[in-house]
């Protein structure tokens, strides 16, 4: 493995990082979003503001990441891509910051309309954020962004069928992913209700994207032939396994199995994403400029993949113990008793 591609890979588990943590995160919001009316929503929102509340900036670590890798060590690429689909990703940009600003702002304001608006926000910002990233990475994946700066149409590299296929399916696969995740966490909390009306939702919304990936394939056909040869050749072993995961996935969510579930749709999601990265394959951006042509110099990876093996190492534990920490069941109110007794006759007299 030459170094560009071993820090395009570290870019790639990024993007696959950020596409899972912050792909549920935004589903939240879209669940947000479809929850009704303030009455009837309440205990929706409430389950998706506690379970994505400790964690949700942390999520958009990966997106740096990401965009710090690429910028660095591809800045040739990067360069061409963010000045053809600079719409998009302004766009994205802004709705990241409004659904962040929302969030914060909901929870301290004390008018109800207020309340709605903010909410109001944060939901609709939820739905756009990763359908503008979707569309970005179908307007790469289906070749029309040029490897010169601003060489691609400003509109149709991103208006297109395989962008508009990209956006779709990434709202629905936030939308699928939060449902799944939110079912646990429904359930570790004693709400089995809620667990059950989101498991429904899951099957539901895993059942749709299902659906829409099987049309997708004959707008891939017509419209990027070049990636449906990918998908279909190299790729395909990847693609299959995201088949398989995905049923596996429903059929755990059928039995009530959520963490299986969570680790079988996040399986299906990873190999889908790897199909689409072999799919690509030399290429960085279709169908002219290699990984290898885009890479910057080898001093300049040689240092960015030093500086990467060493944040990993800091990086990566506090990610982990923040996930796990707030994935700990609460303690039951005759739990805290006992704790509290505990603690008294412990204390010196």
């Amino acid at each position: 493995m030459t170094l560009a591609y071993a820090v395009l890979g570290a870019a790639f588990v990024g993007l696959i990082a950020y596409a899972l943590f912050g792909g549920a995160d935004f589903g939240g919001g879209i669940w947000d979003l479809l929850a009704g009316g303030t009455e009837r929503g309440r205990a929706v929102r409430e389950r998706v503001e506690n379970s994505i509340g400790p964690v949700w900036e942390a999520n958009h670590v990966w997106l740096i990441f990401v965009l710090v890798v690429l910028w660095t060590g591809f800045s040739g690429g990067f360069a061409a891509a963010v000045t053809t689909l600079y719409i998009p990703l302004t766009l994205a940009a802004f709705g990241i910051i409004a659904r962040g600003a929302a969030f914060a702002y909901r929870k301290s304001v004390g008018t109800l309309r207020m309340r709605r608006f903010f909410g109001a926000a944060f939901a609709l910002s939820s739905l756009l954020t990763p359908f503008f990233f979707g569309a970005v990475v179908g307007g790469v994946a289906s070749g029309r962004v040029p490897p010169r700066i601003a060489g691609g149409d400003v509109v149709t590299s991103w208006a297109n069928p395989t962008s508009m296929l990209g956006g779709t399916l990434a709202v629905l696969v936030c939308a699928y992913l939060a449902a799944v995740f939110l079912c646990g966490d429904a359930r570790r909390d004693g709400d089995h209700e809620l667990a059950e009306a989101f498991r429904s939702r899951a099957l539901a919304t895993g059942v749709f994207t299902g659906v829409v990936g099987l049309a997708g394939i004959a707008v891939l056909r017509a419209d990027a032939p070049v990636l449906f040869d990918g998908l279909t050749g190299r790729g395909l072993p990847a693609v299959l396994l995201s088949v398989v995961a995905g049923l596996t996935a429903l059929g755990l969510l059928l039995t009530r199995r959520y963490i299986g579930a969570r680790l079988t749709s996040a399986l299906a999601v990873t190999a889908i994403l790897v199909g689409w990265a072999v799919g690509q394959y030399p290429y960085l951006l279709l169908p002219s400029l290699t990984v290898e042509q885009a890479a910057t110099g080898r001093s300049t990876l040689l240092a960015l993949l030093v500086a990467l093996c060493v944040g990993t190492v800091i990086l990566i534990p506090a990610l982990v113990f923040l996930y796990t920490l707030f994935q700990r069941p609460p303690y039951a109110p005759e739990r805290l008793d006992q704790c509290h007794r505990q603690t008294r006759q412990a204390e010196p007299e």
